[in-house]
């Protein structure tokens, strides 16, 4: 005998409603729908209506005159293609410019993210009186840049400034401070770190203050020292801070202009352009020999430096500092849980 398998009867399928039921919508339904999708793009509108007139409008209109001879009485222009661009590139003044731009940049930002997250993590610290320097810090950054420029040129005075009388008084030879270039740089790296450390110091703080303590104490339960904390929880949390203050010191690293225009009383970058930047070097083509056609065109090469150097220092940033915050974090977190469990 075989025996038969009875196989139970499948359960019917439900019948299928040949009608779709339609949803009607009140007008007040129907605007508060609205009112969900178009309501955010109102409320950030402002801010890019305003960036179109006062910021994209006057870029591509920039970019228009490069490639004109500008009149500035007619005010229009003959098309003339790269020549202004060519011009640029053939001066020797522009390189000089480059050059000096880029050693005041590299003099000024990397001591000042060096101090920055020094300061920060000194603030970081269970100290007293934080507020007072907290605020004491950003002092130099509320200072008009005019104001820091002319008092720093008298300090670092060739013949009278208050660095010289030390050094002499010290039996240290006078240093000239507006006539050699690397000291002319030095000295306006000086004033641009003396404005923007504290800035930067503050930016990281907070960003050092949203890691949370439990990782610090569970470091320090382990063994780890001050220093070993700082380097693998505090630096790895600030990796996204530390791009930021990287990217904006650059941009206004190679946009410097008020410091070596201030250096001395003729604001044109010295007798022997010792300390000309891009930005001095433009101004004195817009505005001193009036030719709108080259400054924009050199306005454009600064832009696409600006970038380029920028995406340099993003790439850097990353391979530097690696990320392991949260892998840091989640190990932190385990070795607690372990430690927990054991008690």
């Amino acid at each position: 005998m075989t025996a038969t398998q009875v196989r139970p009867d499948a359960p019917e399928a439900p019948p299928q409603l040949n009608e779709k039921r339609v949803r009607v919508l009140s007008f007040s339904q129907q605007v508060s729908r609205w009112d969900l999708k178009v309501s955010p793009y109102l409320y950030i509108s402002p801010f890019f209506i305003m960036f179109a007139i006062v910021g994209l409008f006057p870029i591509a209109y920039t970019a228009v005159i490069s490639f004109m001879e500008w009149d500035l009485v007619r005010n229009s222009g003959e098309f003339i293609g790269f020549d202004q661009y060519i011009w640029i590139l053939q001066n020797p003044q522009f390189w000089t410019a480059l050059r000096n731009t880029f050693s005041i940049f590299l003099l000024s930002s990397v001591p000042q993210l060096v101090l920055a997250i020094f300061i920060a993590a000194m603030l970081d610290k269970n100290i007293r009186a934080k507020t007072f320097w907290r605020t004491s810090v950003l002092l130099p950054y509320v200072m008009a840049p005019v104001a820091v420029a002319l008092i720093f040129s008298n300090m670092f005075g060739d013949n009278h400034g208050l660095v010289n009388n030390i050094l002499t008084d010290l039996g240290v030879p006078a240093i000239p401070w507006h006539k050699d270039p690397f000291w002319s740089h030095v000295a306006i790296a000086t004033m641009v770190n003396f404005r923007w450390t504290g800035y930067n110091a503050l930016i990281l703080l907070a960003a050092m203050q949203a890691v949370p303590r439990d990782y610090y104490e569970a470091a320090t339960v382990d063994g780890a020292g001050g220093f070993r904390q700082f380097w693998s929880i505090t630096l790895p949390s600030l990796r996204p801070t530390l791009i930021f203050v990287i990217i904006t010191s650059t941009i206004g690293g190679l946009q410097i202009f008020d410091e070596p225009s201030q250096f001395d009383n003729t604001g044109q970058g010295g007798a022997a352009q010792q300390w000309l930047t891009i930005t001095l070097f433009l101004y004195n083509i817009g505005w001193r020999e009036w030719n709108f056609g080259r400054a924009a065109a050199l306005a454009w090469i600064l832009f696409l430096l600006i970038l380029v150097i920028g995406l340099i220092n993003l790439m850097v940033t990353r391979r530097l500092v690696r990320d392991e915050g949260s892998r840091g974090a989640a190990g932190v977190l385990r070795r607690m849980n372990r430690k927990g469990d054991a008690r």
